[in-house]
């Protein structure tokens, strides 16, 4: 697609949306497999579909809501406004990299300049068990691919955008103060993304673990690339929702992986939320 093609697509999804509502959100979130429920707490919430944004790209993966919540999160400094996404488009479904980011772009366009990206990976590193959060420190591109490939859009990022602090330093002092606040230990790792959709072999985690990845899925590294593409700063948690193949004696499942993101979600929600209202101040 051209950049002034892609645009074109943008500006108009964005409009699109701040037609839905008045709300000028400080802080954006990406809600993960299972995650989404953090949404919930938005007071004065607008709902939208991604189905009713025009080009926006829809997600068919259960665990996945496929809507922007615009909402407030209650804080003793007074309403924080935010919009999250409930789910997450992959890279596995047929869709682009540059599309797998295009939600995140429509945040930017929208006024964010800080970001918080969840999602649920498999254990890699041996100290991680399934229910642990972790903050993600960086992460491997294994997807083949890249959202900025093709033209440069100049007005949305440079063409070689520099990724040595892919995830904010600031900000994940922030989520490990937040963590400590709420009592919820939080880890720290390297998050691995593949293009899936098959889980990982054996040998595949062998190799990733050898590469110095702690944790593997198949999402959030095109979001995070466009996300420092277009400046933003980036903050990462990944739920452990199962030990790695090899690792376990379980047989991995989506369902398994749903399952285990909603028992993490009380621990998760406060963590968040304690995390917005520190990064607003």
């Amino acid at each position: 697609m051209k950049a002034a093609d892609f645009a074109t697509r943008l500006a108009y999804a964005a409009a699109w949306v701040r037609g839905k509502t008045d709300l000028k959100p400080a802080i954006g979130l990406v809600l993960g497999s299972g995650l989404g429920g953090f949404a919930d707490r938005l007071d004065g919430a607008t709902q939208v579909p991604y189905a009713e944004v025009p080009g926006f790209p829809v997600s068919r993966v259960p665990g996945h809501a496929g809507r922007l919540v615009l909402g407030e999160l209650a804080s003793p400094d007074g309403p924080i406004p935010l919009v999250a996404m409930q789910g997450r488009v992959h890279a596995y479904e047929g869709w682009p990299a540059a599309d797998v980011a295009f939600g995140v772009r429509v945040l930017a366009a929208l006024g964010v300049r800080t970001l918080l990206v969840t999602n649920a990976s498999g254990g890699i590193a041996p100290e991680l068990a399934p229910g642990d959060l972790v903050r993600i420190t960086d992460h491997l591109n294994l997807t083949g691919q890249n959202p900025l490939t093709g033209p440069n859009d100049d007005h949305l990022g440079p063409r070689f955008p520099d990724m040595s602090e892919a995830y904010d330093t600031r900000l994940g002092a922030l989520l490990e103060e937040a963590a400590t606040e709420v009592g919820v230990p939080l880890r720290r790792g390297v998050y691995a993304g593949l293009a899936g959709p098959s889980y990982e072999t054996p040998a595949e985690i062998r190799m990733l673990r050898t590469l110095g990845a702690d944790l593997v899925g198949m999402s959030t590294v095109h979001e995070v690339i466009a996300a420092r593409h277009q400046g933003l700063a980036v903050a990462g948690v990944s739920v452990v929702t199962n030990a790695a193949a090899g690792l376990g004696q379980a047989r991995l499942t989506h369902e398994e992986v749903q399952a285990r993101a909603e028992l993490a979600r009380p621990g998760l929600e406060a963590l968040l939320a304690a995390f917005v209202r520190r990064a607003v101040r």
